[in-house]
């Protein structure tokens, strides 16, 4: 599991990252809020983490500018605030679970294991069909289609289409992709999104004069309007 960590707290955060790492989770640790909502809206997460009293940007308004860009990444509020009302507060935030400090490693692991249980959930029950603008992809039947035409796509051009639609309004990075349609970890120096890419565009938006995926300079690749 991906997870990212906002503490700002140099021991809390050692600790935290440290019990994180032992369960097998991969952590990006930041100690600003506003590093943290870049990367919230540029990488590809399972859960966020956000301590609510942080310097820069604080979690609680960190979540709410998440939540206004539709990123929907389960969000656990950790703090040291315990009062019913800071709890309502980051609920209506769109926080999805709290916790408030001190707390024991294995109640953290075990509420981020299950938010994340709940979001691969969801997807599965709810997302099995995508459409934009008379593009359908069809997740079960592995068919991709415009207005009832059919587009043949490699299992690759399919994930990765499946990807960027499933992300739709936000940027995917070259490396973000190299993760979720290769399984590849790391940044290899190989143009397999940037021809990949291409053969997609070709099939998808060539033939139907559609704009569908555009490039953004120096980030990555983005879906929709």
């Amino acid at each position: 599991m991906r997870v990212l960590l906002l503490e700002d707290d140099g021991e809390i955060g050692k600790w935290t990252i440290k019990g994180l790492m032992t369960a097998g989770h991969v952590v990006d640790w930041l100690e600003s809020g506003r590093d943290a909502l870049l990367s919230a809206t540029t990488r590809d997460y399972d859960v966020l983490i956000l301590d609510r009293m942080t310097p820069e940007m604080d979690g609680l308004s960190v979540l709410k500018t998440l939540r206004a860009a539709k990123v929907m990444t389960p969000a656990l509020l950790l703090t040291a605030m315990g009062e019913v009302e800071d709890r309502v507060e980051g609920l209506e935030a769109g926080a999805d679970d709290y916790l408030s400090k001190p707390f024991a490693m294995t109640e953290l692991l075990a509420r981020i294991t299950a938010l994340s249980r709940r979001r691969q959930g969801e997807a599965t029950t709810t997302l099995t069909k995508l459409e934009h603008k008379g593009l359908e992809l069809d997740i079960l039947a592995q068919k991709c289609s415009y207005k009832g035409e059919i587009i043949p796509l490699n299992p690759k051009e399919f994930k990765l289409l499946e990807v960027l639609m499933r992300s739709k309004g936000r940027v995917q990075t070259r490396a973000m992709l190299l993760e979720r349609v290769w399984d590849i970890n790391f940044d290899p120096a190989t143009s397999v999104v940037e021809t990949h890419m291409s053969r997609l565009r070709n099939k998808v938006e060539k033939p139907f004069d559609l704009k569908l995926i555009t490039t953004v300079r120096g980030a990555g690749y983005v879906f929709g309007d």
